[in-house]
């Protein structure tokens, strides 16, 4: 089967490249010429793992080809609209423009009885928005299908997805949607044949799936760092609080993890989409639930920030200070609204000599912040700094030696703000540490033991 995909940023290109590893024909469409350029070289825009062979493969084959000209999809027979929906610049809604501008670019192109099938993440209505572009064209099939791809591990989760949703005309029995349910059953006919589960909808339910899945995951990590705050109040142990939640099936362990915060291109525009779709549709309830999910999610960042300066002993003006992560996540170069560099720019606003090392993102960080320093070398950026922050989980930073990077900083102080760092092998080297939601930090080496009043005293910040 020959497949386009429209857009071939982190869902669209990795999206192509699976495609053509099932079998299919793939010509993937962009208006960035640069990038189809480097992606026809095999190479990804962007860092993902796994994603660069998997090109390699698609090209070596010929199955996969990326081109800037619409008119190369003109004998596809699906079409997948892969283009982002970010959040719009005066308000919490989606700015669709881009997927609008796609689909009338596309239309000329389509031949009889072509599918024409969404995977962006939109508002509910926006294929009824749809529907009326293709309005002269009522031999084109239209469906959704959602993606559920996590940045890090996308191409996993598109070689092994957890589901696969079809919206259809008329949702899951009806007669209208029959034709679109079996393109879409032979595009996937792999996944489904390995027992990758299916679930068919009206298209309202398919475009709310994707926000909602979302919404309830921010709510996840919202609440375990609400219950952060309250353990810091009380000397408690989130961690240990977290785990304790998560062997509750009920319950579950995933997104319990307690730290800065999420980021990222997905979650905080969803959530405010979430809200504008809830003010529209007049749910007050689901509107004012996701504005505290999000202010709790904030406000973690400013925690951070506090923290920094007790450990700095009130003053973060003038103190060397160091930032182990740049990406909003781990396995990615992508620093959309991301919580490590919102963070070092506060510290930096206070007036802290601030110094940011990323495995990955330090190219992307830099021409963004070009005020904050950037240093590639993990041990250079380290050198003399009198507090660490570790603000994204890379594996590199996790499995750092404390005795080693003691030997380049000239305070031993570090703000494990993932909550991830073996705290008592760094306070045996002599190391203070401080988490969100830990508790008290015990304070060795240097400034001496911490007694009961020092542990209240940190718990309290």
């Amino acid at each position: 089967m020959k497949i386009s995909v429209i857009g071939c940023g982190y869902l669209g290109a990795v999206h192509a490249a699976t495609l053509a590893s099932m079998g299919h024909t793939v010509v993937g469409i962009d208006v960035d010429a640069s990038k189809v350029e480097q992606l026809n070289k095999a190479l990804a825009p962007f860092h993902e793992p796994g994603l660069d062979e998997l090109l390699k493969d698609g090209r070596t084959t010929g199955r996969l080809v990326f081109t800037t000209d619409f008119a190369e999809a003109a004998d596809a027979q699906v079409h997948f609209l892969c283009v982002g929906t970010p959040q719009s610049k005066t308000s919490d809604t989606a700015d669709l423009s881009y997927l609008m501008g796609a689909t009338r670019s596309l239309l000329p192109h389509l031949a009889k009885g072509a599918a024409v099938v969404g995977k962006s993440t939109v508002p509910v209505g926006t294929v009824e928005t749809l529907r009326a572009v293709l309005a002269r064209r009522s031999d084109v099939l239209l469906g959704w299908n959602p993606e559920f791809l996590r940045q890090g591990t996308a191409v996993k989760d598109s070689l092994v997805p957890d589901r696969l949703v079809y919206g259809v005309p008329g949702g899951k029995g009806a007669a209208a949607g029959a034709p679109i349910t079996a393109v879409l059953d032979a595009v996937y006919e792999p996944l489904i044949c390995a027992g990758i589960p299916r679930l068919v909808c009206n298209f309202a339910t398919a475009e709310l799936i994707k926000s909602a899945s979302n919404a309830f995951l921010a709510t996840k990590v919202s609440f375990i760092n609400a219950m952060a705050q309250l353990c810091d109040a009380s000397g408690a142990d989130v961690s240990e609080l977290s785990e304790a939640m998560g062997l509750d099936p009920r319950i579950g362990n995933r997104y319990l993890h307690a730290g800065l915060g999420f980021g990222g291109g997905c979650l905080p525009k969803d959530i405010r989409s979430f809200r504008a779709q809830a003010r529209e549709l007049s749910v007050p309830s689901v509107d004012e639930w996701m504005a505290l999910v999000d202010s709790v999610n904030l406000d973690q960042r400013s925690r951070a920030v506090e923290v920094a300066r007790d450990l700095c002993r009130g003053f973060l003006s003038g103190r060397t200070v160091t930032v182990l992560g740049a990406a909003f996540k781990p396995d990615t170069d992508d620093i959309r609204d991301s919580p490590a560099l919102d963070v070092a720019q506060q510290l930096a606003d206070a007036g802290a000599h601030v110094t940011v090392t990323d495995p990955k993102a330090i190219n992307n960080a830099w021409i963004r912040y070009p005020q904050i320093r950037f240093e590639a070398s993990t041990k250079r950026a380290l050198e003399g700094a009198e507090l660490v922050l570790l603000l994204t989980e890379w594996d590199e930073y996790v499995s750092l030696s404390p005795s080693v990077v003691g030997s380049l900083v000239r305070r031993r102080m570090v703000l494990d703000a993932r909550n991830v760092l073996d705290a008592e092998a760094w306070r045996a080297a002599g190391w203070t540490v401080r988490g969100l939601g830990t508790g008290a930090s015990v304070v060795v080496g240097e400034d001496g033991p911490a007694g009961r009043a020092d542990r209240k005293r940190h718990a309290r910040a």
